[in-house]
């Protein structure tokens, strides 16, 4: 039992990987409804502005006012014996908000770019435009949004799991184990630093994976020189 065992002798391991293995379900979900969504309502209403931007952002402020975490926490109560997916398909209709505000604000500052009106010179349509010549380079904003995203869905359901709310027993989740040995803290501290660890653990990695997969896809960049390179620029610049 390489974490312990709880009070009547069940492996804590097992436990906190079944745990582990809700919330990222959660963070998953909760990542592909949240880019999706409000990927294409930032990219349209930045694209196209004027009135369908207007109406696209009331609808956004409409939806970022609602309490997510006072909803979450009725659809859990009313639907928690489902399972963990009614639930993180919830939050991910309440967790698109931010991610369209940036994406907005990036496509806003795109369509102005030189290489978007040669695109409308040449003749390309508006969906070509959208996602062969601005999406690209806004994929770095949608991944970095997307993975803040996908950490925070994960605190959000330990929160409801930890307030009874969330998963219900005999499955478990890493805020339900936190909730119901809360009692042992003084006598089995390990019953929280475990799960407690593996969230801290699983949201750093989203976002630093987020960073990485950034540098990777988006083509703005700066291309790393190579120690070579940087030899021959050095030589050359002697030279001169």
């Amino acid at each position: 039992h390489p974490f312990g065992t709880d009070i009547i002798g069940t492996d804590y391991f097992a436990l906190v990987m079944r745990g582990a293995e809700q919330s990222i379900m959660v963070m998953l979900i909760v990542g592909l409804m949240g880019v999706a969504i409000g990927s294409a309502i930032g990219a349209i209403a930045g694209y196209y502005g004027g009135i369908v931007d207007a109406i696209l952002m009331r609808v956004t402020d409409m939806f970022l006012v609602t309490p997510t975490l006072v909803i979450g926490a009725v659809i859990g109560f009313r639907f928690g014996n489902l399972g963990i997916v009614p639930l993180a398909v919830m939050l991910g209709f309440f967790a698109w908000m931010g991610l369209a505000r940036f994406v907005r604000t990036e496509f806003l500052t795109l369509r102005e770019r030189e290489f978007v009106d040669a695109a409308r010179v040449a003749g390309a349509s508006n969906r070509r435009i959208i996602f062969k010549h601005i999406l690209p380079n806004a994929i770095g904003v949608i991944i970095v949004a997307g993975t803040l995203l996908m950490s925070g869905a994960i605190l959000t359901e330990s929160a409801l799991s930890y307030l009874g709310f969330g998963v219900k027993a005999p499955d478990v989740s890493l805020g339900l184990l936190i909730n119901e040995y809360k009692d042992t803290f003084s006598i089995s501290p390990w019953m929280f630093w475990w799960p407690g660890s593996l969230i801290i653990l699983i949201a750093l990695c989203v976002n630093f994976i987020g960073d990485g997969l950034r540098d990777a896809f988006d083509p703005r960049q700066r291309r790393k020189i190579s120690a070579k390179e940087r030899a021959t620029a050095k030589e050359t610049k002697s030279a001169a």
